[in-house]
């Protein structure tokens, strides 16, 4: 089995060189990364497939989050790795485009003494239908919530979500606005 690794980036998103991913989560060394999110319209209107993160992942387990997240393989393009990761995490064979919609650069101290440090990138894609089984390694639960409802929740209880998470929605939601 080949050791994990991550791409460090300056800030700018030039990248640096690489480090095994569990020691740069608790070295908490900034990295790229990405947070994909599908949505479909519904009859609430837009609805976005979540996930809640199996309680043995190696942080923030039982956690909502977006569809899929990771950090792409050193050469790999982000629509590469979230089609990857889609299939990895969601078991979803995506076939669309997954358009990268924005990147921040955030910094949370999580569960297990790691550290998220990452350039993130917002990767959106829209399905009208969907069929597929999620890896139970990865993901406990999944649904699709209307956006309303999305923030409503993040309102009133984020401690129920990543910590990524309604920074990701916030991108995904003005990506809309823009287009």
């Amino acid at each position: 089995m080949s050791i994990e690794k991550v791409v460090l980036v300056a800030k700018d998103g030039t990248p640096v060189g690489l480090q095994e991913k569990m020691q740069a989560h608790l070295d908490g060394t900034l990295h790229l990364a990405f947070s994909v999110l599908l949505y479909r319209e519904g009859k609430a209107g837009r609805e976005y497939l979540l996930q809640q993160r199996a309680l043995g992942k190696y942080h923030s387990g039982g956690l909502w989050t977006n569809t899929c997240c990771s950090h792409p393989r050193d050469g790999e393009s982000m629509q590469t790795a979230g089609v990857r990761r889609l299939m990895e995490e969601m078991g979803i064979d995506y076939c669309g485009e997954l358009d990268d919609v924005a990147q921040f650069i955030y910094r949370a101290e999580l569960d297990n003494q790691l550290v998220e440090h990452e350039l993130d990138h917002v990767l959106l894609g829209r399905v009208d239908t969907l069929d597929f089984t999620v890896n139970p390694e990865e993901v406990m639960a999944s649904r699709w919530i209307p956006a309303t409802e999305i923030a409503a929740e993040l309102a009133n209880s984020p401690q129920q979500y990543t910590a990524w998470f309604g920074t990701v929605f916030q991108h995904a939601e003005a990506a809309f606005i823009t287009r």
